[in-house]
């Protein structure tokens, strides 16, 4: 058996093991680590003396240690904000208004189309290190303000590079059906022909796509045309997930689950049909309740027909400058909690293991496992409620990322 490199001892682990009931806690627990991989997870009168023998012992201090925080779905590379819009909002402004003044998704394809790639990545990073700050060690980032080729894959480069600016993992998505520009309006379909397939193709012959996403909703594309997306992506050998059933019924869920998707987001006016095909799809649905809450939404996810059928529950920021500016998985916990009646373990499960499963990591990261990437997070609590519980608070005592401090 391969010795350890680093074990830390006296820990709570809450392994977030599958196999295990509610959070997998091992009380009295140690965590054993060579290179960038967990040898053991389990309770330290388990550990083999093998793995222990010449290993650098560090004490945790009795603290509670859980995976890495995963955010599965944000659309963190943007340009400029859209603060002034939201004052316009507060003051009774429409959104035909603000449309006219230059705001909506407008302003912010018009904010990425001018910044280079280096601006973009700088400007990214702050956004980037206050997830990392609460513990994220996987951040999903998505294309979908560029809208033209060479914009979409720009995004993308810039997505790329965050991975080698910080010592966090980035996974792609490219979603180039996510709004139709002015120039397009009216013509969805000649869009996606001319802009969104190509970009798709470019962007994918660069390496720079880990799965395609799209926005299918009645402000945006119907389920025709996101099938044409997805058809191209399953050409190119790639996993799908999409914006689903956030406005309106257009049974989004049930077309992600068709397609096999990762995941199907959002989900506010999800029926309980397509929460069962998602469930017997492997679907997993991504809960976002800071758009809920920025736009005021009063339709909930329903959060009871996805726990009856079994449907796998992941939460995410959803950071975007338009309806959810929000760089904080741990707000986003207690927002679901609140809001949405999920419980600390669906919660907790839902930013670590049900986000990897929903980037179709589960099999490397997500879990305290032997095998899995050593990337977990050490807590300065008395119990893992209080991740939940608090507000504006942030209690983490150090994160390892591959290993590493």
């Amino acid at each position: 058996m391969a010795k350890g490199d680093r074990i830390w001892t006296n820990a709570r682990l809450a392994t977030l093991d599958p196999e295990k009931a509610g959070l997998g806690v091992v009380e009295q627990g140690a965590l054993a680590v060579r290179g960038d991989r967990i040898l053991f997870a389990g309770s330290r009168d388990d550990l083999p003396a093998d793995i222990a023998d010449g290993a650098e012992t560090i004490d945790a201090g009795g603290r509670w240690v859980t995976p890495g925080l995963v955010d599965c779905h944000t659309h963190l590379v943007h340009a400029g904000n859209r603060a002034r819009e939201f004052q316009m909002r507060l003051a009774g402004a429409s959104y035909e208004e603000i449309a006219r003044a230059g705001g909506g998704i407008v302003s912010s394809v018009t904010n990425v189309r001018e910044a280079s790639e280096d601006e973009l990545v700088t400007e990214t990073l702050p956004r980037l290190d206050a997830l990392i700050a609460e513990g994220a060690t996987t951040v999903e980032v998505k294309s979908g303000y560029g809208l033209s080729v060479a914009d979409e894959v720009k995004m993308l480069r810039a997505a790329r590079r965050l991975g080698t600016e910080r010592a966090v993992a980035i996974t792609t998505s490219y979603l180039g059906a996510h709004a139709v520009p002015a120039d397009y309006k009216g013509r969805n379909g000649e869009f996606i022909a001319d802009v969104v397939l190509p970009g798709l193709s470019a962007a994918a012959e660069e390496g720079l796509v880990d799965a395609v996403d799209g926005f299918c909703e009645g402000i945006a594309f119907s389920p025709d045309e996101i099938a044409k997306v997805f058809d191209a992506a399953v050409a190119l050998g790639l996993p799908v997930k999409l914006h689903a059933d956030q406005l309106s019924n257009l049974h989004g869920g049930a077309l992600a689950a068709r397609y096999g998707a990762l995941s199907a987001d959002h989900l506010e006016y999800l029926d309980e049909a397509g929460a069962k095909a998602m469930a017997d799809a492997g679907t997993v649905a991504v809960i976002l309740p800071g758009a809920f809450y920025f736009i005021r939404e009063t339709k909930k996810p329903p959060v009871e027909a996805l726990r009856a059928h079994g449907t796998a529950i992941a939460l995410a920021t959803d950071n975007n400058p338009g309806t959810s500016p929000l760089t904080s998985l741990l707000l986003t916990m207690n927002m679901a909690a609140t809001f949405f009646g999920l419980t600390v373990e669906e919660c907790i499960a839902g930013i670590t293991r049900e986000g990897a499963r929903a980037l179709g990591r589960l099999a490397d990261i997500g879990t305290l496992e032997a095998g899995k990437r050593a990337d977990f997070c050490l807590w300065d609590i008395d119990d893992p409620a209080e991740l939940v519980y608090r507000i504006g608070f942030n209690p983490l005592h150090a994160r390892v990322y591959g290993g590493a401090f």
